[in-house]
């Protein structure tokens, strides 16, 4: 099965209301054909909101969207079903009383081709062997699975996903996702999901837009916006940090680690936000370990220095338990830093 050739999707300035309450204000987002883009951001922010708007299930208060070059909303409007758009829903929003292939055929025009194309699409999500069987007999993950067939057989050129993997026990949402992304890979397909989940957003996004009070405040590739972030508030959402007050002047600033290298344009007090790599532990008398986790591949130790505590991510073969004594150094390069108003 391949999809129809991918589109791009670009949204201008785009608003929207429900009963006067502000949803978004002024967003604008381009996504390239092709691409998968992850819409990351909390509860409230938005979110499916916009995705709504792109699939034509609401109609924007202020703004335009363009599908493949085409107004779908603003200065003309597209109905859904006319957007050769998909959606897969946080819930999966299977037809109960339809079979598994019944569901996925529901969106194919009746032709010749339909049972072939609905077979092409079960196959390719190794549901093949379940296409007699009904949604409540369907374990969670091969509910997920029936919901994207469903999304991907009438070969649409977007794919929009409102958290698809929410609905997932932990492991099994990453297996899932994975798949998705590899699926998405051979498709070349163009994606927009929305999603709260750093990883997530990082593992299945080519780019990541982060949302937050209805507005987008960073988009760009996943190793930027998190050693990159555009301002403290976006550091901690996608990921661990610590954050120690600094002094910065001439490209360093002065903190209880020492001089650590900032950017040369801030000047005067700063939040320095560390991420866990950048820091390293040895014996030593500076600090003290007050917690240890491990998880496998690696461990998180933190630490109590003075009055800030910090997160230090080291081998998973530390030799570190609570109560020792530590010396801990900045080994990154350059430490983001945000000046305090």
């Amino acid at each position: 099965m391949t999809a129809t050739a991918a589109r791009g999707v670009v949204i201008d300035d785009l608003e929207h209301s429900y009963d006067r309450d502000p949803v978004l204000h002024g967003v604008s987002l381009s996504v390239n054909p092709g691409e998968s883009m992850a819409l990351l951001g909390p509860s409230g922010c938005g979110k499916t909101t916009l995705l709504r708007l792109i699939a034509g299930l609401e109609k924007p208060s202020v703004g335009s969207i363009s599908i493949g070059g085409e107004i779908v909303a603003g200065d003309a409007w597209v109905p859904p079903d006319r957007r050769h758009v998909g959606m897969v829903f946080q819930d999966w929003a299977l037809f109960p009383h339809l079979s598994v292939a019944d569901n996925v055929g529901y969106g194919i025009k009746k032709s010749p081709e339909r049972a072939r194309e609905v077979g092409a699409a079960l196959e390719m999500m190794e549901l093949a062997d379940l296409g007699d069987r009904m949604p409540a007999t369907l374990s969670g993950g091969q509910q997920q699975r029936v919901a994207l067939a469903r999304a991907l057989a009438p070969r649409p050129g977007v794919l929009l996903l409102d958290e698809p993997f929410s609905n997932l026990d932990t492991s099994l949402r990453v297996e899932v996702r994975t798949e998705v992304h590899r699926l998405f890979a051979d498709l070349g397909i163009t994606s927009i999901f929305v999603t709260h989940d750093q990883d997530e957003a990082f593992v299945v996004g080519d780019r990541v837009a982060v949302m937050r009070n209805g507005r987008i405040v960073q988009t760009d590739i996943p190793r930027v916006i998190y050693h990159q972030p555009t301002d403290r508030w976006t550091a901690e959402f996608v990921g661990t940090v610590s954050v120690l007050e600094g002094d910065a002047s001439n490209g360093t600033a002065k903190c209880s680690l020492g001089s650590i290298p900032v950017s040369p344009d801030l000047r005067g007090p700063v939040d320095l936000v560390l991420r866990p790599e950048q820091l390293s532990l040895e014996p030593g008398d500076q600090a003290v370990v007050e917690l240890v986790e491990y998880y496998g591949h690696d461990t998180l130790i933190f630490i109590a220095l003075g009055g800030e505590q910090l997160g230090v991510r080291c081998a998973e073969s530390a030799p570190y338990v609570r109560g020792d004594r530590v010396q801990v150094t900045f080994t990154g390069e350059v430490a983001s830093a945000f000046e305090i108003s």
